[in-house]
């Protein structure tokens, strides 16, 4: 069976087409289009009118190649960007009437979750004791747990991108004390999160997304090229130092350096402070950088419980935020299935 998932995020509009016949979803494409939509939100996080037209008709376009691939209906979802928007509900209608596509939200807690699903089977029961990192453009999230779901989770407004426009000034390379005030904002809203994962004791860290990888290949880890099944790792002391040269290029310098790409070189030097500080909270030297995560995640619960309807069943409010107890409850408890 072929699935598609379509994932609209703070930079970009991803398709993930995958055949979903065995155990494990093997990607036969994938499609991005990008839109940055988190440098094109007011002061409150309102998308403005333009920017909903322009997701409107980028998520058609990936409908449209969903079905050249043989996905008659790909699942949609979008992360904090739209979330957490006040906007959210009339965002939402004007998708799904543009394109028919509903586009569903999860919250916070619920991709800690689905991404710390994804890390566990990449990494294998041998990691046992797992803790998981996530830096997005909005929010940071965090899981940990010892089986297939995590037995806790929590999501942080810690976001690379959200963080270096509330936090920078517009100043590029940014000041001492704007580097601070980000540090100090991490250490405030992680402190209770980073004191269970210490006495939690975790035997493997894992890191996912964009930012991540990015940091790691700056700090030496094996090109994309080289594909998925190269071991990659961030050590806390290699990033620190590279966060010091970040911090003192501006984002057309920094966007030369290896791994750092021009669409996400404004806002790295934030996600390094959140990378290592977080690591640094936490106890943490070094992390493994996972390929795998939240689209993973969700093509996995797809395929592991055989039912195409979870999401439906499980998240109960129309746009999927604001019910992050109920859907925790619900994975923990699917979490202890055999």
């Amino acid at each position: 069976m072929r699935v598609g998932v379509v994932d609209v995020g703070s930079n970009t509009v991803r398709l993930v087409v995958a055949d979903a016949d065995g155990q494990v979803p093997l990607p036969v494409h994938t499609m991005k289009r990008r839109l940055r939509l988190a440098e094109h939100v007011d002061g409150d996080g309102h998308l403005a009118e333009e920017s909903v037209r322009a997701l409107a008709a980028a998520v058609r376009d990936v409908q449209e190649e969903a079905h050249r691939w043989g996905v008659a209906e790909p699942f949609a979802f979008a992360t904090s960007i739209v979330r957490d928007a006040p906007n959210r509900d009339g965002v939402l209608a004007a998708v799904e009437a543009d394109t028919g596509i509903r586009l569903r939200t999860l919250s916070g807690e619920a991709e800690a979750e689905l991404t710390f699903l994804a890390a566990r089977r990449w990494m294998g029961w041998r990691a046992g004791p797992l803790v998981l990192f996530d830096i997005g453009g909005c929010s940071l999230e965090v899981a940990f747990g010892r089986s297939r779901l995590p037995d806790y989770a929590a999501s942080l407004p810690l976001g690379a991108r959200r963080l270096t426009r509330e936090l920078f000034d517009g100043q590029d390379p940014p000041r001492e004390e704007h580097l601070k005030a980000v540090r100090r904002q991490v250490r405030h809203q992680l402190r209770d999160v980073a004191a269970r994962v210490r006495w939690e004791m975790p035997h493997t860290a894992v890191a996912t997304s964009r930012t991540f990888q990015q940091l790691a290949r700056l700090c030496g880890a094996a090109p994309g090229r080289y594909g998925p099944f190269v071991e990659r790792q961030l050590g806390r002391a290699e990033l620190g130092d590279a966060l010091r040269e970040l911090a003192r290029l501006p984002a057309e310098e920094r966007a030369h350096l290896p791994g750092i790409s021009a669409a996400r070189a404004e806002q790295c030097v934030a996600g390094a402070v959140v990378a290592h500080t977080a690591m640094k909270l936490t106890g943490i030297e070094a992390v493994t950088v996972c390929p795998w995560a939240l689209r993973e995640g969700i093509l996995l619960r797809y395929i592991e419980d055989g039912d195409a309807d979870w999401w439906d069943r499980e998240h109960v409010h129309p746009g999927g935020a604001g019910r992050g107890g109920a859907v925790s409850l619900r994975l923990a408890a699917a979490a202890r299935r055999p």
